[in-house]
């Protein structure tokens, strides 16, 4: 894959080698030592600065080895519940709630630069410029030192509490609730791309010198909880208990921008999926001439598939639609038989988010008629024809007439009518509006209902996802249910993704739009435009399911995290 751009000196793809392992130079995982929450990180000559709001804790890291030292010992009391660490012009700058202190890096001890009128989650510093970031209010404001003055306001480019840092003529922002990096022009605030965090909940963000590669590391702090088994000796219910602890680390962030192509991507890893049907009939059966079909990984800007190989038993390979299908033959399948079948894929998955914005697609081309024909029809039980769900289409749209705008009001009206819940089947989309409740399957269903009768062509896609657990390599994840989502055509550029309901996180909104034209790197995508698993027999008059037949068994194992390179 070409590199068409990368913004100046951040570390980007330079090597196609598999796994990140092999790249000794490259940078690692980093894990302070007595770190319980870090809401901020930035660089003081050669070492990182992180501070932890849970202790009040100005901690000086090495990257290299994870060594850390205090640095405030005798007033950590000033910065429990701090959050937006910053350095520049030799002065730490932090915010709690509605205020901003700075502190020289001689004494730390915190002034106060500014009160806001809401709580302030971020701070960045260019020169004697201060650029201050409030979730409340959904701005950055944009001070001048001194004289101590307001020079302007940019929108926040996400819809969650976000943290800064200044390079150049580029503002960075990390958002923590659309687990988000944005790249914008620090004087207009104009998003030039932005990317998926591989984890979520990114608190802080800094550049850190390189000297091994001559290049910056785009290092991301993380901040939040994890499950986990405790052994309670002392519980009289049983020793062993689910409960909660604090997850904080910071990783570096790769990035790979391809402007003519309007995606970028991020960090990516290398995992083995596996995809096999267990013979294990519900009733008696005797079917002849079986032709067994399962879809395989799709090759797409964010997914690489490296290799394919059998399980269990041989498969010849078709192409349907332009996508890779394995095809099982079988002369005669009885009750009495048991086999394993199926298939092993290598893959090289990443993040990506698409860069089109409402203006972009104000003079589209018209969609076209095969398009009409195949993306804009009930084919699957969607209930366009019912007065419930054409009186929500145009509900949901009301007067606007741009494509982008269209399809995200769409979703924001099914987000306001739906609540997610794994239902015991799929039911059709006007049953699902009235009872407001859905699976990620009825989300779906009622997403295409509606977008098709505004004339947008929409799919779905899918089918599973790999439990999104980067730091556990080499260990079999299997997970627990499939999962699809859908994408929209536009005319004139092509398919973007859209996740059904991850996003639905905020009752009422504002919702986050990280997975809207952006899917992380934990989805494998498998077989798109065509169905995922088919029979087809000699008899057709028999009628039998592969649910009724089989049992699938669905494993994801992490090898490794890829280098920041593109193959």
């Amino acid at each position: 894959m070409q590199l068409d751009h990368a913004p100046a000196s951040v570390q980007m793809p330079v090597s196609a080698s598999p796994l990140a392992s092999e790249q000794n130079s490259q940078p690692r995982t980093i894990y302070p030592l007595g770190a319980y929450a870090l809401q901020g990180v930035a660089v003081l000559d050669d070492a990182l600065i992180a501070l932890d709001s849970i202790r009040g804790y100005l901690l000086r890291v090495d990257p290299a080895t994870d060594n850390t030292t205090i640095i405030n010992p005798r007033n950590v009391d000033d910065f429990i519940d701090a959050t937006g660490l910053a350095i520049g012009g030799g002065r730490i700058w932090f915010a709690r709630d509605n205020h901003v202190y700075f502190c020289n890096l001689q004494d730390l001890k915190p002034q106060l630069f500014v009160a806001m009128p809401y709580e302030v989650d971020g701070v960045g510093v260019w020169q004697s410029t201060i650029y201050v970031a409030s979730q409340k209010e959904g701005y950055i404001s944009i001070f001048e030192f001194n004289p101590q003055r307001l020079i302007t306001r940019l929108p926040m480019p996400g819809v969650g509490p976000e943290n800064l840092v200044v390079r150049g003529e580029e503002l960075w922002v990390c958002d923590r609730t659309e687990q988000t990096v944005y790249c914008l022009d620090r004087a207009t605030g104009e998003q030039q791309f932005c990317v998926l965090t591989p984890y979520e909940f990114p608190t802080g963000l800094a550049f850190y010198p390189n000297p091994q590669t001559g290049q910056d590391t785009l290092y991301v702090s993380y901040a939040g909880e994890e499950p986990y088994i405790r052994d309670n000796p002392n519980n009289p219910e049983g020793s062993f208990e689910l409960t909660y602890r604090d997850r904080t680390f910071i990783h570096p962030l790769y990035i790979y921008h391809n402007p003519k192509e309007r995606y970028a991507l991020s960090n990516g890893f290398l995992i083995e999926m596996s995809y096999a049907e267990e013979m294990l009939p519900l009733e008696e059966v005797d079917l002849k001439n079986v032709e067994w079909r399962i879809a395989l990984p799709t090759e797409t800007h964010r997914q690489k598939v490296l290799k394919v190989e059998p399980i269990g038993l041989p498969f010849t390979e078709e192409v349907v639609d332009g996508q890779r299908v394995a095809v099982f033959k079988f002369d005669r399948l009885q009750s009495s038989e048991r086999h394993l079948f199926g298939w092993k894929a290598l893959l090289e998955v990443r993040g990506i988010k698409y860069l089109l914005a409402p203006d972009d697609v104000d003079r589209i081309p018209a969609l076209p008629p095969e398009f009409q024909t195949r993306y804009l029809v009930d084919d699957d039980e969607l209930s366009m024809d019912t007065s419930v769900i054409q009186e929500a289409a145009q509900e949901a749209i009301g007067t606007e007439t741009n494509l982008l705008r269209k399809i995200l009001k769409i979703r924001n009206y099914v987000y306001d009518r739906l609540s997610y819940s794994l239902t015991p089947k799929i039911e059709t989309p006007d049953i699902v509006l009235d009872r407001g409740i859905g699976s990620c399957g009825e989300y779906v269903g009622v997403l295409l209902a509606l977008s098709r009768l505004n004339g947008i062509a929409c799919r779905t896609v899918g089918r599973y996802k790999c439990p999104p657990k980067a730091n556990q390599r080499d260990i079999p994840l299997e997970p627990d249910y499939n999962h699809v989502w859908l994408e929209f055509y536009v005319p004139g550029y092509g398919w973007l993704p859209m996740e059904s309901n991850p996003d639905d996180i905020i009752e009422r909104g504002p919702y986050p739009t990280r997975f809207f034209m952006g899917l992380p790197w934990y989805h494998a995508e498998i077989g798109k435009g065509i169905a995922f698993e088919t029979l087809q027999t000699a008899d057709d008059t028999v009628d039998v399911s592969i649910g009724e037949l089989a049992i699938n068994h669905v494993r994801f194992t992490i090898l490794g995290e890829l280098p920041p390179g593109i193959g």
